[in-house]
């Protein structure tokens, strides 16, 4: 979308970093390293001053100049990123008419610049008049208002009130539109750019109106400069209170009801991450693992996700004989003749391969890890039956060894 050129004022002899904004997810930690070079980049100063800034949004070149906060600015800028033709007209010409250079400011005019009426183009008046009327009514209208609406008398008389400022960015009338104060300099408020698995209200213990949002999977070092805005040097020093639809049952009860979520942040961020990588047939594969091995914290849940690809897992099998007789017909490992399955004990070869494999026969089928992590290994441990099946099982009259 742009990009900044960042520098320490009062060391310009460091140089300049040129951060892309808004800052992808995978660069964050990047950026934030190339900025701790020059001694900028604080979680809660403004002291990285904008050098330049080139981009899609000119009016942001009212920054240059001017002292910043890395996040803050990332915020504007992923506000920005959501808004429509007409919003970022809206939101250019009133930043224009207002003067705004505050970053402040210019994040609350997110919030309401939509108020306002912008004309670019005078040869639609009846578009003008439409929008126009939209805009006076939240952005919403009735079918019948709008089909009853003479749009072309709605922009004449808008225009002869003379009440429009000229701007770069197009005539605009601010329609009695005042800057709303939603962020107060501090605590970004809640704003949902990507999809994310879950996200976390944090405030400091005592303080509940102070509150920092987490959205994850985000940067780790997202969560640490987020404990420095609310002034906590732990996580244990704040509340934490966590939104989600994506997280089962079970795990999220883990989070919330077993453990205390402010001491498993990162846990849960490491885990989101594996969330947002599965696709719908590995996340159904995970809740049968998770559901089976039953882990008995986080951070062995975490464990169990970060894994999951060496996990043999087949649905519906609940017994010896059925896994067997999957392994033989169905999985594509033998080719066996239908003439001879009278002759196969698939009961005793199911159970000679479960023991093998040390799996487990749980309520949602069979589940066997088959890689080398110690620490997956000793949770498996923990649940495999003590009672294996005897060596030397056989299979019809073929011995298997």
């Amino acid at each position: 979308m742009m990009q900044a050129v960042l520098s320490n004022a009062a060391h310009p002899e460091y140089g300049a970093a040129t951060i892309p904004f808004p800052i992808p997810r995978d660069e964050y930690d990047d950026c934030i390293a190339s900025l701790k070079v020059l001694e900028i980049g604080s979680a809660s100063k403004r002291d990285c001053k904008v050098d330049e800034i080139c981009g899609a949004w000119p009016v942001l070149k009212r920054l240059e100049g001017t002292p910043v906060n890395l996040d803050e600015l990332d915020y504007l800028t992923k506000r920005l990123d959501s808004f429509d033709v007409g919003e970022a007209a809206q939101f250019q010409a009133m930043a224009e008419k207002l003067d705004l250079n505050s970053m402040t400011d210019l994040i609350n005019l997110t919030f309401c610049c939509q108020q306002a009426t912008v004309i670019a183009d005078f040869t639609d008046l009846e578009a003008v008049g439409r929008d126009h009327y939209l805009n006076l009514n939240g952005g919403c209208a009735s079918t019948e208002d709008l089909n009853n609406l003479d749009g072309y008398e709605t922009a004449l008389l808008l225009i002869d009130s003379g009440a429009g400022t000229i701007t770069p960015y197009g005539v605009v009338y601010d329609n009695g539109m005042k800057l709303d104060h939603i962020y107060d300099g501090s605590h970004l408020p809640e704003f949902f750019y990507e999809n994310c698995i879950a996200s976390i209200s944090l405030s400091l213990e005592g303080y509940p109106d102070k509150c920092e949002k987490l959205y994850f999977p985000c940067a780790d070092s997202k969560i640490d400069r987020a404990l420095r805005r609310l002034g906590a040097e732990r996580p244990s020093q704040c509340a934490a209170k966590l939104d989600t639809d994506q997280l089962c049952d079970a795990v999220r009860g883990m989070f919330e009801e077993e453990f205390e979520l402010n001491e498993h942040l990162d846990t849960l961020n490491a885990l989101a991450r594996c969330y947002q990588s599965f696709d719908a047939q590995t996340l159904d594969k995970f809740h049968t693992v998770f559901d089976t091995a039953w882990p008995q914290t986080p951070e062995e849940a975490l464990y169990l996700a970060e894994n999951i690809y060496d996990f043999m897992v087949v649905d519906g099998v609940s017994t010896a004989e059925e896994y067997g007789r999957y392994m033989i017909q169905e999985s594509g490992h033998f080719e066996l003749d239908p003439n001879l399955e009278d002759y196969v004990d698939f009961e005793s070869y199911g159970r000679r391969r479960i023991q093998e494999e040390h799996g487990i026969l749980g309520d949602r089928g069979y589940v066997a890890y088959l890689g080398m992590d110690s620490e997956v290994k000793e949770i498996m441990a923990r649940i495999i039956p003590n009672e294996q099946p005897s060596q030397g099982q056989h299979m019809g009259g073929i011995r298997m060894e």
